[in-house]
């Protein structure tokens, strides 16, 4: 089977587009209760700080329980109804107890997740590399959905895969090693001193710590080389459509501006065409 998927390009890309499907169902459950998990257990950190009784529900709630159901009437999701953008195109956007619409959300998260990774597939071709680059492409779009939502970037997604950046490159799979190291330094303290001189500079907080972990992660997998065009793609784009809500009133000037999913598209693209962006940007500044 291995075999055959690393000498058939076709099949390759079709089975990972299937099971991208699959991921991005999943990714669906952790976009929407890994928040909730994380402010269920900060109250709880909150009330033995306090020594009170913690004001959370005791219910098991976690990423495998308890069942899927839908948020208007309770009903449980059946594994027919689960099925990625099929169930939704059959029940025609609908639960099928109540009637109630179901958020566009959920089938075009489990498009975009497939479409990525076929894209990542297409780009590295079967091999360990692939696999990596297939989970940090996932990672990037769950923390960018979460940070999106809910001005949030956990730590159970930015911590383990910057290891797992510095784990890969170990075998030099998309950069060496020193220069992995030096990215996930220069990607933290990077940001992190924006962060200060801002804070120094206004008395306001102009980003999330969550950001300063993200660029980490992306400089342990990407190289430090890579660092200057992530920050630079990520700002340009963050600053022309934060600029574009003000204009069009969409967003108030004093609500902060989510810059994680910024960072990360800018990421994902440096994963695959970095070099080919780096050129580009080099040309653009010394012609």
């Amino acid at each position: 089977m291995f075999t055959y998927l690393a000498t058939d390009p076709t099949t390759l890309l079709l089975v990972i587009g299937i099971f991208g499907l699959m991921v991005g169902s999943f990714l669906n459950v952790v976009i929407y209760r890994l928040p909730i998990m994380m402010e269920r257990e900060w109250q709880t950190q909150c009330a033995e700080l306090l020594k009170v009784a913690p004001q959370v529900s005791t219910e098991i709630f976690n990423l495998s329980y308890p069942r899927s159901r839908c948020p208007h009437c309770g009903h449980q999701i059946t594994i027919l109804e689960n099925i990625p953008v099929f169930s939704f195109l059959w029940q025609r956007g609908q639960c099928t107890a109540c009637h109630q619409t179901i958020s566009w959300r959920y089938p075009l998260v489990e498009i975009l997740s497939a479409g990525l990774a076929v894209l990542t597939a297409w780009h590295f071709g079967f091999g360990w590399p692939l696999l990596a680059a297939l989970l940090l492409t996932w990672a990037l779009l769950a923390a960018s959905l979460i940070d999106f939502n809910t001005q949030l970037l956990p730590d159970d997604i930015t911590l383990p895969f910057l290891w797992l950046g510095l784990f890969c490159n170990l075998w030099g799979w998309f950069t060496d090693l020193e220069s992995s190291v030096i990215g996930a330094i220069a990607g933290y303290l990077s940001l992190w001193i924006v962060y200060k001189l801002f804070k120094w500079l206004t008395g306001k907080e102009g980003m999330g710590y969550g950001d300063f972990k993200l660029l980490a992660l992306l400089g342990a997998w990407l190289g430090w080389q890579m660092l200057p065009i992530i920050i630079f793609m990520s700002s340009l784009v963050g600053a022309i459509v934060g600029i574009t809500l003000i204009l069009w009133r969409k967003h108030e000037r004093n609500i902060p501006i989510p810059f994680g999913p910024y960072l990360a598209a800018a990421g994902w693209l440096s994963l695959l065409w970095g070099d080919t962006l780096t050129n580009a940007y080099l040309v653009w500044i010394y012609p």
